[in-house]
């Protein structure tokens, strides 16, 4: 079981999903999905984000109980999209005297989401570097605009250094669940804030002074040591730096015989004494999972069948969802199979020399329906050239 206590004054009230199979419709979902929300009891209690629609009631049960008779006079909305801000609406009928607290771009996002409540006379808008006293505790203010949604902004809690992070530093998985951070981490970065590396790089700078002990952010677990690691991981992540050497193998085969040309190719990176080698079959692997895999390695090869005078579609999504995700910096080896008019090694080429400082290795190498003695030479080329 995750710790999820922070401080006498400041409670986690959020809530776990541990049968969602499925995140904003598109991401497995291994072991559920915690949706965090805080409180911070003071002369002032503040609450920070809600969450999603289907967990409002236990969402309320743990407010209630953790507010024990008394009202809260501030909610902070840290992001608007709808898994953190559903309750908004609920909580705004619930306590009428409750101001809410959020920038310009919040309040313009508000009135679209919830057109029947009048927010007027209750906003609080806040600017870089506000601070909002409430006794005890000073918080922060710092915009962090499209990470990931363009009103995003971060809480600093000056008195026990407290970074509530929004989205930036979650993971998936229900907190429940015992995993290690990284991976499901990395998946959740690059599906879905990776294509914001500059906006992460900038909010990077703007916390780097502060004195941070705590990060809790709206998804995963409170982060309370080792921090340098996490926020390392996340100057690698958002620079688009690999975080170690190594060849991710994506490969997309019909009928298995692009998979053993890829299966090959595993083995004669090996024996030439490349220690990591990862083979991903598109046609089977959680596309989020091999798009961190791309991201985590210094190199890149795409295995793809022909089809249909052009690409296999498990490798063409694979590439324009690295595309989309601005993957850059790193070397690529190209090997494609066609049985009577090879087309796929041409499409890829052409998605890949559309992303920046790529490296791409000659020649493509081409099979023709199954793999040949020259192919295997071909392969240990390229492997020649990725060391």
């Amino acid at each position: 079981m995750s710790d999820m206590t922070i401080s006498k004054d400041m409670i986690h009230i959020g809530a776990g999903d541990k049968h969602i199979n499925i995140f904003e419709n598109q991401y497995v979902l291994k072991n559920g999905m915690s949706y965090n929300s805080y409180l911070i009891k003071d002369e002032k209690n503040v609450v920070l984000d809600t969450i999603d629609e289907k967990l409002t009631d236990t969402w309320i049960e743990n407010l209630e109980k953790a507010l024990n008779g008394e009202e809260p006079d501030y909610l902070i909305v840290s992001h608007m999209e709808p898994d953190h801000a559903y309750n908004i609406g609920v909580l705004a009928k619930k306590y009428p005297e409750m101001k809410v607290v959020g920038n310009q771009l919040t309040f313009n996002m508000l009135s679209n989401f919830f057109k029947e409540i009048d927010f007027s006379n209750r906003k609080f808008v806040v600017m870089e570097g506000d601070v909002l006293d409430i006794g005890k505790h000073k918080l922060q203010f710092f915009m962090a605009p499209m990470v990931h949604w363009p009103e995003v902004m971060v809480t600093y809690e000056q008195t026990e250094k407290i970074l509530f992070s929004a989205d930036a530093f979650g993971k998936f998985g229900a907190l429940d669940v015992e995993e290690e951070w990284e991976s499901e981490a990395r998946r959740y970065y690059f599906g879905i804030v990776g294509k914001y590396g500059m906006q992460v790089q900038a909010l990077l700078k703007k916390v780097a002074n502060l004195d941070i002990q705590t990060i809790c952010p709206l998804h995963g677990p409170i982060l309370k040591e080792n921090l340098e690691y996490y926020i390392d991981k996340y100057n690698t992540w958002s620079s688009y730096q690999p975080e170690e050497e190594g060849v991710y193998i994506a490969c997309s085969s019909i009928y298995g015989n692009t998979l053993k040309a890829a299966k090959k190719m595993e083995e004669i990176l090996k024996e030439k004494g490349i220690k990591k080698v990862v083979l991903g079959d598109l046609t089977k692997q959680d596309w989020a999972e091999a798009v961190g895999e791309a991201f985590k390695y210094s190199h890149l090869i795409v295995a793809s069948s022909s089809y249909n005078t052009g690409l296999f579609p498990p490798m063409n999504q694979f590439l324009n969802h690295l595309k989309e995700r601005s993957y850059q910096n790193r070397t690529v080896g190209i090997i494609e199979n066609g049985s009577w008019a090879p087309s796929a090694g041409k499409c890829m080429k052409g998605i890949l020399e559309e992303m920046k400082n790529m490296n791409i290795i000659e020649p493509i190498i081409t099979i023709k329906s199954t793999m040949s003695d020259e192919n295997i030479a071909q392969m240990e080329e390229m492997a020649n050239s990725l060391m």
